[in-house]
């Protein structure tokens, strides 16, 4: 390894012993020397300079050879300039060696700022809030998505304390105990007044004597909503249920007990248990029908259709039944309303549903409106009635399946027709609401885009 350097001082340092040697024998020019001596002394002096050339050369090449080695004991990233080394003094293999490293950092540094940067974009598009918390209690980092949940601004939260970025005494608990126990914790966080629902796993990253906390919320508030539904669904089936079930099994124990020795009154109580297998059937149906349009197995016979033609046909159909009521229908609808892509039998049974509720819930002498009007690439249907209204606090539970106010238990139905509506609207690629003011009346609204 150490040849190249060696020769390279040996060679000139020998040389210049050598003619130090010759130049004072010269000058001295003394002729009794026997020329053994000076051969003698030329040797000795030719041993001494190598020897001392070579451990000289040693001594100095010595940490660059080595030096050189460690640099170049990982694989190169350019392996054609190994191939030309020997070519090199070692100087020049350092130089060629602190290069090929100052190469691989480089490319390791380019690697770190892609995964740097994948990890930040997979950050920033989580939707699960991540907080990374310091032994300290301060937030080191923060994306979006935490942000959001606690409507903070993601620049402003950096440096500054978890409870005085999040305000929330419940983060900084969770945070208190995993540290205090070194181990992953989990809560789940409620705050009410925000009806927001808060899964929150604290786990300390890092080693040594102040690991961080990173701190993962994921957002539960719609589970929490489905949740409530679905035991809304189970109370509501049970209740809607429970009176019919109840209902006939009192008549036919009274028919049991007597009553079918009376023949007028064993067919009023039959006449009863007929209408309350109706609407049991009723129910039935309506529920198939509903689960039926909900997974989508409802094909949609898609033709254009007139909405002043599909008005028109709704009203006749229930004009008798409104004017047992006493109640007036107007159809409002002018004649150049374009025309929409609909399945007509679907619209129709929404707009059926929605003016027998118009009806039901609208006293003697009222009014209903039914209009269909353009709105850029949509047409908007509405049934507006001046009936007893909807709370407020139903307003936005009122097309769930079942949901019914407390009035409306008193007029019986299913309460499915509203969500039937809602599920064949959004199929046709619209949207349904209703405005309300309770004693004052209600207008549901819902839209159908353009036929193209």
């Amino acid at each position: 390894m150490f040849h190249k350097l060696i020769w390279r001082l040996a060679f000139p340092l020998l040389l210049y012993l050598l003619g130090v040697v010759l130049v004072v024998i010269w000058l001295r020019g003394q002729p009794d020397i026997h020329p053994a001596v000076i051969f003698g002394i030329l040797i000795l002096a030719f041993l001494l300079a190598f020897l001392l050339s070579f451990f000289l050369a040693m001594w100095v090449s010595q940490p660059i050879v080595s030096l050189s080695s460690s640099l170049k004991s990982s694989p190169p990233t350019t392996p054609a300039n190994h191939a030309s080394l020997a070519r090199y003094t070692e100087i020049e293999e350092l130089i060629l060696a602190i290069k090929e490293l100052q190469e691989r950092d480089n490319s390791q540094i380019k690697v770190l700022d892609n995964e740097r940067s994948q990890l930040a974009a997979i950050l920033f598009e989580m939707s699960d809030g991540v907080v990374l918390v310091d032994d300290q209690g301060g937030v080191r980092l923060a994306n979006p998505a935490a942000c959001e949940l606690f409507g903070v601004e993601s620049d402003w939260v950096i440096g500054r304390s978890l409870i005085e970025a999040f305000r929330s005494h419940q983060l900084v608990e969770i945070w208190q105990q995993s540290r205090k126990t070194g181990q992953s914790e989990i809560v789940t966080l409620e705050f009410l007044a925000r009806k927001l629902y808060l899964q929150c796993v604290a786990t300390p990253v890092g080693h040594g004597q102040k690991p961080n906390t990173l701190l993962l919320l994921t957002d539960l508030t719609r589970l929490r909503q489905l949740e409530t539904i679905r035991q809304d669904f189970i109370h509501n089936v049970s209740h809607e249920l429970r009176t019919p079930l109840a209902s006939l099994k009192a008549l036919a124990e009274t028919l049991i007990d007597g009553a079918l020795d009376d023949p007028p009154a064993a067919r009023k109580f039959l006449q009863n248990m007929e209408t309350e297998v109706d609407a049991l059937s009723l129910m039935v149906s309506e529920l198939l029908e509903l689960s039926r349009i909900e997974s989508g197995r409802v094909p949609l016979k898609m033709v254009r259709v007139m909405p002043c033609e599909l008005l028109a046909n709704v009203e006749e159909r229930l004009r008798l039944q409104a004017d047992r009521a006493g109640l007036k229908i107007n159809i409002l609808c002018d004649d150049e309303t374009p025309e929409v892509l609909a399945d007509s039998s679907r619209l129709e049974q929404v707009l059926v549903n929605l003016l027998h509720n118009s009806i039901k819930f609208t006293p003697e002498g009222g009014y209903i409106a039914l209009r269909a009007n353009q709105d850029a690439a949509k047409v908007i249907f509405s049934v507006e009635d001046t009936g007893i209204g909807i709370p407020a606090n139903d307003m936005n539970r009122i097309f769930e399946r079942f949901y019914k106010i407390d009035r409306a238990r008193r007029t019986g139905g299913t309460g499915l027709g509203l969500a039937i509506a809602r599920h064949l609207v959004e199929a046709h690629g619209g949207q349904i609401w209703a405005e309300s003011i309770e004693g004052k009346g209600s207008t549901f609204y819902f839209s159908i885009p353009i036929a193209r």
